[in-house]
Parts: structure tokens; C-alpha cells; sequence
């Protein structure tokens, strides 16, 4: 059968089972399990083979062990005062940029993500405080509402980050690498952010009402303070794996124990904590790892049916230069965008689009960057975009008004994209020197 009709074939059963209301993990097992009989013609106990073998080597990778680790660190800061903290100590330091308060959004997400991992994380923690506080000292809603759908996606591309995780696992490529490939990237979305901010508020100046609080030397220390927690975690985590002293798994299970100590310490401990945070991050992850090792058998099915190899011949005759290759991926994953979360758009696509961009001589720590950029993108395009619901939920608007305010920062996510794509040394550099 000719491979283009093959991948259509496909398409049309994802699309049929997951319009069904069918779970995400059980669809891309059914369009496995399908297209093995019907088009690969395969006796239903060599695909039960197949699958039983799938499952087991996907799910017992030791590098899936931290994420229910981070996920579970996410949780029990989410419901502690770490984040009332973070807001506190951020706010004396901003109070001189133009824009003021409005930058914690950003700050905070940057900061929070070096600890979460998760962009819904990072979105509700840091929005459940910044949103209700702005609005209080009447800062533009619109800016507000924008800068945290737009910096609360910076919980996939900061370490720790599980999509990367998930993204190395597939990809068979160090995690640690990227992980550090993802920090300049991150802080270049930051800034990209915060210079939109300022330039919006020197033009209007009433968009961030001028504060009365008087900056002095002690809010300074008691800011320093306040985020001695959440860079007590970061220095933990991150310094762990850069040094070398542990792997990305060893690190989770530290920052675990280590906000666990804190919390206990700040006196915000409670049992009802822990099992809220325990049962939130058993939740997180059954779902995460479900549609992982759904993926990874929907992988192989495509493995035999010759899809990858075929795909690569045609985009070879084609003779596209690998800039536009690249133009045409990143259309298709703003297309699929409207419609898959973050962690599917990866582990249904990588199996075909990975080896194009081998063939082109993309390298594969890059793409993970470009991939987890093209994801955050998918975060802020609705109707399925995690960060427009959050927020929707967290102010009381309408979606389209939430959309509305932020697509200037999707446009800015487009930028940065366009950046490490024609400067892939921002991406590259860190890895290269470990």
C-alpha cells in the first residue's frame, strides 16, 4: 500500500477514535492495534507480542522514574506559601524596570519552572497569586493575562522539564544535555517577554500604575528572603545534574526531600498536603506514562510499516534545503497544535518527523529545544491550549478574550523560534561544554 495513503489512513482512525471521546492512551492504542491487522496484515497474537513488549521495555526505563518525582515536588509547592513567597520576593526587585509588577509574571514562571517541570504547574501556582495582585493595583489586565499565558508555558522548555524527559527517552539522547540546552532558550523567551512589557509600558505608562512603596535596602534582604526556597531547590536540582553528582532521577527524588524539609521548616506542613500532593502526582503521571507507552506501540506499528523509511525517500526526492523542511514541520506542529496536548503532539510525531530531521543534519538535542518550543506554542492556540484554560478559570474571562491578550507573546514565542533556528549555538552551547 502506498505510504501516503497509509498515513491517511491513520490520520482518519486517530481522528475517529479521539472524536469519539475516547482516552488519548487507549485511541493511539486501538489505531495501533488496527493498523497492524488491517493494513500490515499481522495474526492478532504476533501484535499482542508486539505489544506486550512495547509495554514493558517503555515503562521501565529508569529516566521515567522522575517524573512523578518532579511532578510530586510541583504539587506539594503549588499547595505551600513557596509561591505566595515567590511573588514577595520578586516584587521589590522589579519595582525599578518599567512595567513593575507586571514583570513577576515572567520572573516568577522562570523561576518556578526551574523547580515544576510542568507548564499548567507553573501557569496555575504562579497565576493563582500574580492575577488577583494586579489586578488589585489595576495593572493593564490584558498585559497581565498575556505575560502568564505566555511565560507560564516556560514550564517545558526550563529544567527540569518532563516533556524533555519523555522527549529523551524516545529520542535516545542524554537527558542532562537537555536539559542544559533548554536554559539559554528559556531565558531568551524570558527576555523577549519582559522587553515586550517594557516597551508597551514606556509608550503608555498607565498600563503599570506607579507603586507608593519605597524601595529600600531592608524590602531588598527581605525580598532576598523570600525566594531563598525556591533557589535552595533550583541550586539542589539543577546543580545535582550539571555537576555530575546525579542523574536527572537522583536529582527529583533530592528536590523532593529537599522541599519537604523546607516546607516542614517554614512550618507549612501538613499531612492533608502531602496525600493532596501524593494523589495529584499519581494522577499527573499514570497519564503522562499511559499515552507514553501508547505512543511507544504506536511507534512500532509505524516502525513496520515502513512509514519512517518510506517518508524520509519521498522528502528526499523533493531535494527541500533543510531550512525549509524545518518551515514545514513547524506549520505542521502549529496545525496539530489546535488539537493535541503537548506530550502527544511529541510522542505521535517524533517516530516520522525525527529521522527527517536526522537525514537533513539537524542535530537531535537541538530539535528537542525546537520541538518543546513548537509545544509551548500549542499551549497558547485554542481549543486545546492548557495555559488559555487556566487562565480562564483563574480571572473569570472569556476565552477569546484570553486569547486576545496572548497572542502578542505568541508572536514572540515565534520569534525566539526563528532565533534557535538560525543561531542553534544558543541551544548547542551548554551541551557542548559538558
Amino acid at each position: 500500500m502506498d505510504v501516503l495513503m497509509t498515513m491517511g489512513i491513520m490520520l482518519a482512525l486517530i481522528i475517529l477514535f479521539l472524536g469519539l471521546g475516547v482516552w488519548v492512551f487507549v485511541g493511539l492504542f486501538l489505531v495501533a492495534i488496527t493498523s497492524l491487522t488491517l493494513i500490515a496484515d499481522f495474526p492478532l497474537d504476533r501484535v499482542g507480542y508486539i505489544a506486550r513488549s512495547v509495554i514493558w521495555r517503555s515503562s521501565s526505563a529508569w529516566e521515567l522514574s522522575a517524573i512523578p518525582l518532579f511532578i510530586w515536588m510541583g504539587e506539594i509547592i503549588f499547595r505551600t506559601d513557596i509561591s505566595d513567597r515567590l511573588f514577595r520576593g520578586l516584587s521589590p526587585f522589579v519595582q525599578w524596570m518599567p512595567g513593575r509588577l507586571l514583570h513577576t509574571n515572567v520572573l516568577g514562571c522562570t523561576l518556578f519552572a526551574a523547580v515544576s517541570g510542568s507548564t499548567s504547574a507553573t501557569t496555575a501556582t504562579v497565576g493563582k497569586i500574580t492575577t488577583t495582585a494586579l489586578a488589585e493595583r489595576s495593572y493593564n489586565n490584558s498585559l497581565s493575562v498575556g505575560s502568564l499565558a505566555g511565560a507560564g508555558s516556560l514550564g517545558l522548555l526550563i529544567p527540569p522539564s518532563i516533556v524533555m524527559i519523555i522527549y529523551g527517552v524516545l529520542a535516545e539522547v542524554s537527558i542532562a544535555k537537555l536539559f542544559a540546552a533548554g536554559i539559554m532558550p528559556g531565558l531568551l523567551v524570558a527576555f523577549l517577554y519582559s522587553s515586550y512589557i517594557i516597551v508597551r509600558c514606556i509608550v503608555n505608562p498607565e498600563l503599570a500604575p506607579r507603586s507608593e512603596e519605597k524601595l529600600t535596602f531592608t524590602r531588598l534582604l527581605s525580598g532576598l528572603k523570600d525566594l531563598t526556597p525556591i533557589v535552595t531547590l533550583i541550586v539542589l536540582v539543577l546543580g545535582g545534574i550539571y555537576s555530575g553528582i546525579a542523574t536527572p532521577s537522583e536529582a527529583a527524588a533530592v528536590g523532593v526531600a529537599a522541599t519537604f524539609v523546607l516546607v516542614i521548616f517554614m512550618g507549612s506542613f501538613s499531612w492533608d498536603i502531602v496525600i493532596e500532593a501524593a494523589m495529584g502526582a499519581v494522577k499527573t503521571s499514570c497519564m503522562v506514562c499511559s499515552i507514553l507507552i501508547s505512543a511507544a506501540f504506536l511507534s512500532t506499528a509505524i516502525g513496520y510499516l515502513h512509514i519512517p523509511v518510506e517518508l524520509v525517500k519521498i522528502i528526499e526526492s523533493l531535494a527541500l534545503s533543510p531550512y525549509a523542511l524545518l518551515g514545514i514541520l513547524a506549520l505542521f506542529y502549529i496545525l496539530l497544535g489546535f488539537f493535541l496536548d503537548g506530550i502527544s503532539i511529541i510522542v505521535m510525531s517524533l517516530p516520522i518527523t525525527l529521522p527527517l530531521i536526522l537525514q537533513a543534519g539537524f542535530d537531535p538535542i537541538w530539535y528537542g529545544v525546537f520541538l518543546v518550543l513548537m509545544v509551548e506554542l500549542a499551549q497558547m492556540t485554542p481549543p486545546v491550549g492548557f495555559n488559555l484554560f487556566i487562565l480562564q478559570g483563574l480571572t473569570g474571562q472569556s476565552i477569546g478574550r484570553v486569547v486576545q491578550a496572548a497572542f502578542p507573546f505568541f508572536v514572540l514565542m515565534c520569534v525566539a523560534v526563528v532565533i534557535v533556528s538560525f543561531f542553534p549555538q544558543v541551544v548547542l552551547l551548554l551541551p557542548n561544554l559538558m
